[in-house]
């Protein structure tokens, strides 16, 4: 593939996504992108991120944060950071997650970056956070009205930007935990189940940052 076809999907794929959101706009007005990441790892938080992207965001690439380079993903981020309306960030700790599972953690820092969205967007004088758009999850106990969208992040622009938000920002924190747990290789697997960090369990014990609730079998071992 030639970079001008590469370029021309790229566009193609910009203004699909982009016209999906455009539709919840015209009928709400700010929209809110909201995904989540770190539900699966043995440890670690889950982080969320709510983003409102402006009309005329044209950043191509943004796509599903799966689907992207550890490169692509932080330049996005940058941009994304740079050109969003707003930016909300929601987190649960291994604590909380333990304490009401994995899902309910999940919805608690959605409903974190949604807040803290909509807070972003009162202060900049630019309106209220109207509508959201939730990748899979349902939620309770918000402001705003929402759709829920299977494999959002592949379908919503607005998804996709918080996808690769909330990926940066945990992937980033993981990689400081990995100075302080050195024998986990949480740089790498950032915090999901490989042979590395299982290997670092049975060496070591678990870390305060591990999900006892993940790891019934070793919550006698702590280090």
């Amino acid at each position: 593939m030639t970079k001008a076809e590469r370029e021309a999907k790229l566009i193609a794929r910009h203004a699909e996504m982009s016209a999906f959101d455009a539709q919840y706009r015209r009928a709400y007005g700010n929209i809110g992108g909201v995904d989540e990441v770190g539900r699966g790892p043995l440890a670690g938080p889950v982080v969320t991120a709510c983003v409102v992207l402006p009309e005329d965001f044209d950043v191509l690439g943004v796509d599903d944060s799966k689907k992207l380079s550890l490169k692509k993903r932080e330049e996005l981020y940058d941009q994304i950071l740079d050109r969003a309306l707003a930016v909300g960030i929601g987190i649960c700790d291994n604590e909380t997650i333990d304490e009401i599972n994995i899902l309910e953690a999940t919805k608690r820092a959605m409903v974190q970056s949604i807040e803290k969205a909509d807070k972003v967007l009162q202060k900049r004088d630019l309106g209220l956070l109207e509508h959201v758009l939730i990748d899979a999850v349902k939620l309770s106990g918000i402001g705003q009205t929402q759709t829920n969208i299977i494999k959002g992040d592949a379908t919503s622009l607005s998804i996709a930007a918080a996808s690769i938000v909330a990926k940066v920002t945990r992937d980033r924190m993981m990689m400081a935990y990995a100075e302080e747990y050195p024998w986990y290789g949480f740089e790498s697997n950032m915090g999901y189940g490989t042979k590395k960090h299982y290997e670092g369990i049975r060496s070591h014990g678990i870390t305060p940052i591990h999900r006892k609730s993940f790891l019934k079998g070793y919550v006698n071992a702590e280090i």
